[in-house]
């Protein structure tokens, strides 16, 4: 697989990285534990090389299974994990002081099994500490050795420039997709001007644009899905339209929605990785084949016509959680 990219220290890893989420949190109930190994293997012997995860995503599970699957393939891989919550059940509130961030890391070097974090994000930005202070505490863990690179997740334009200005900043993390769009306008000029990379997370927009989600399914037990507005019945069947106009694309270059959706994002910025997550092993090789499709210029302009006229139904998170995002 080709390597892009992340930041001006320059950060080279695979075209596409792996989100670990859903290897065990979110996206249903737990699978065996083995054989989510077993797809992080598959994951590594296919070139991927970036895999992310975070502390509270179980909380602490996902990044347990994560060191387990990494034992003894540290020197193959690059770990993104994130931190900067004070965890407390389904109520974590971002906590950016010096104390929880050290305290995050020190835990994440453990369940990680590693001496160090290849890139370190503070997953959400807290109104409460001014983000100069956070950038100075991720100078000393840096400065340590056990934090190679940091970045923020969802973190808006002002916030970047002011993090980025006292310890520069390799990536942000944010959303982005074909149906996800909103960080073209301020957040893009932003990274471009500053050289700083970005990280799409949902790449497959949680699975929709995978095409194998439609207005009758029902989420399970540990799926956030059935929370998200653009997950009601109402929702899934309004935004059927943008899914009808990427299957007739997809066709016509004889490759599925999901490799689409991916491809799109490749072709948006050149230092934009996206990690899609899967638990299963043949989605890995149909992720990594995206990274071979091109468009034609006349492709490019269908694309953007449409995305224009197209009118996507339902806000990606509930009002508790976009309060915590793009500050």
């Amino acid at each position: 697989m080709e390597k892009r990219t992340l930041g001006k220290k320059g950060l080279e890893t695979s075209t596409i990285g792996f989100g670990c989420m859903g290897l065990n949190y979110h996206r249903g109930p737990a699978k065996d534990k083995n054989e989510m190994i077993e797809v992080v293997h598959t994951a590594i012997d296919s070139g991927i090389q970036m895999f992310d995860t975070a502390e509270v995503y179980g909380p602490y599970t996902n990044e347990e299974l994560v060191g387990e699957a990494l034992a003894g393939k540290r020197n193959q891989v690059q770990i993104a994990t994130k931190g900067g919550f004070k965890i407390d059940g389904l109520k974590n509130q971002p906590d950016s002081s010096p104390k929880t961030i050290i305290s995050a890391v020190e835990g994440s070097l453990k369940r990680l099994k590693t001496d160090y974090i290849d890139l370190y994000y503070i997953h959400r930005i807290d109104p409460n500490i001014p983000i100069e202070e956070v950038a100075l505490t991720i100078q000393k863990l840096k400065q340590e050795g056990k934090i190679l690179d940091w970045g923020l997740s969802e973190a808006g334009a002002k916030t970047i420039r002011k993090a980025h200005k006292v310890e520069p900043l390799t990536a942000v993390e944010s959303e982005y997709s074909i149906w996800w769009r909103e960080v073209e306008e301020e957040v893009f000029p932003v990274l471009e001007e500053l050289g700083i990379g970005l990280v799409s997370y949902s790449p497959l927009g949680r699975g929709y644009l995978t095409g194998k989600l439609d207005k009758n399914t029902r989420f399970n037990e540990n799926d956030n899905r059935g929370e998200l507005p653009r997950f009601t019945q109402e929702a899934m069947e309004a935004n059927q339209v943008l899914l009808d106009f990427m299957q007739e694309i997809a066709e016509a270059k004889n490759i599925t929605t999901a490799q689409l959706a991916i491809a799109w994002i490749l072709d948006q910025k050149p230092w934009i990785v996206p990690i899609p997550g899967t638990t299963k092993k043949e989605r890995i090789i149909e992720n990594i084949k995206a990274t071979e499709i091109l468009f034609s210029p006349d492709e490019k302009a269908i694309f953007r016509k449409a995305l224009n006229k197209i009118r996507i139904v339902g806000d990606r998170y509930p009002e508790s959680e976009k309060k915590r995002t793009g500050h």
